[in-house]
């Protein structure tokens, strides 16, 4: 199947170069040519061709077009499916792979189809890992689009693997493809919308382990009793608990190896970003009246982080770019 990819950054490169590992030809573009002609580089030979713009990218896709923007939320991805809804005909496909609020989904899916314009907006999981994993997709979209575009889903999804099979599934009601890392969650809009709790979600587990690593770090302190102090090693802890543990995690398997390389973290400030998810997944709840005070709470300490650091947010750094390659101090 061929399909266009646009922003080859840190996910939407590997993207790329995954399709055409599993047999799609790409027509890939990234406003940097470098960065084109390098992910093109990395491609199985002749399955991945450079496009210099959108235009170019439209001209170079034959039948029904399928474009997946790999781009930041925000006025960059508005301005390429504004852009693309002037050079796609009925029928094309429209994907946006990036963490876009849900609303801007369901109004830009109403302004292209008047045009016969399908858009998907796709969930996308797995961080800078994905390449060789591969991707935990959340879609939303038209049965029609979300069924054409599934060869490319199936081949982005990481499989059933080793993952035992979950008591039950076997039952009528339940859909295949969420074993195999993939699901078709509704209309366009809903995707992201499980992508951004999913990711609320997320914020809230890796509070969660970096107070508690920070208040074992803190177990020698001089202000408590001296038979009381343990000099505990979070290296070793980390990786214990990766052995059968109830919290047993990716998550937790990224800090171990954090704390393994560097058991002070000391190559990190603790200065935690925030892209949006958490503050959107919040005011989702707030409009459904839902109480989330540990998602709250997990947001609010990243603002707090950003004023004055310790071992918490540092342990949150290095989750951060453990999974997904996110530099400090920024947003990616």
């Amino acid at each position: 199947m061929q399909i266009g990819i646009v922003g080859l950054g840190k996910m939407g490169g590997n993207i790329s170069i995954r399709l055409t590992r599993h047999g799609h030809d790409v027509v890939a573009f990234d406003r940097d040519s470098a960065v084109t002609a390098k992910v093109c580089g990395q491609a199985e030979d002749g399955r991945c061709t450079p496009a210099t713009g959108l235009a170019d990218m439209v001209g170079k896709l034959s039948g029904r077009k399928v474009i997946w923007l790999m781009l930041p939320a925000g006025e960059v991805t508005e301005a390429a499916v504004q852009e693309l809804g002037g050079l796609l005909g009925k029928g094309d496909i429209v994907i946006d792979g990036g963490n876009s609020f849900y609303k801007d989904d369901i109004r830009r899916a109403a302004e292209l189809m008047k045009k016969g314009i399908h858009y998907i907006d796709v969930g996308t999981s797995g961080g800078v890992w994905g390449l060789e994993r591969g991707y935990c997709m959340m879609y939303g979209g038209t049965k029609d689009a979300t069924d054409y575009i599934d060869p490319i889903l199936s081949a982005l999804a990481p499989g059933i693997g080793d993952i035992p099979r979950t008591p039950n599934r076997d039952r009528p009601g339940f859909d295949p493809r969420a074993e195999q890392g993939y699901l078709h969650c509704g209309p366009a809009g809903s995707g992201h919308f499980v992508k951004m709790v999913h990711n609320g979600i997320e914020y809230g587990i890796m509070q969660a382990f970096a107070e508690g690593f920070d208040v074992m770090k803190s177990k020698n302190s001089p202000d408590l009793p001296e038979d009381q102090r343990f000099e505990l090693n979070m290296a070793d802890i980390a990786e214990v608990w990766r052995r059968g543990s109830v919290v047993s995690s990716w998550l937790l398997d990224l800090s171990a190896s954090a704390l393994a390389g560097n058991p002070d973290l000391s190559n990190y400030k603790g200065d935690v970003a925030d892209s949006g998810e958490g503050r959107w997944t919040i005011e989702a709840a707030i409009e459904e009246a839902v109480p989330v005070p540990v998602i709250t709470a997990s947001l609010f300490t990243r603002f707090r982080s950003r004023t004055g650091n310790n071992f918490a947010e540092k342990m949150l750094s290095a989750m951060r770019f453990g999974f997904g390659g996110h530099i400090e101090g920024t947003n990616n």
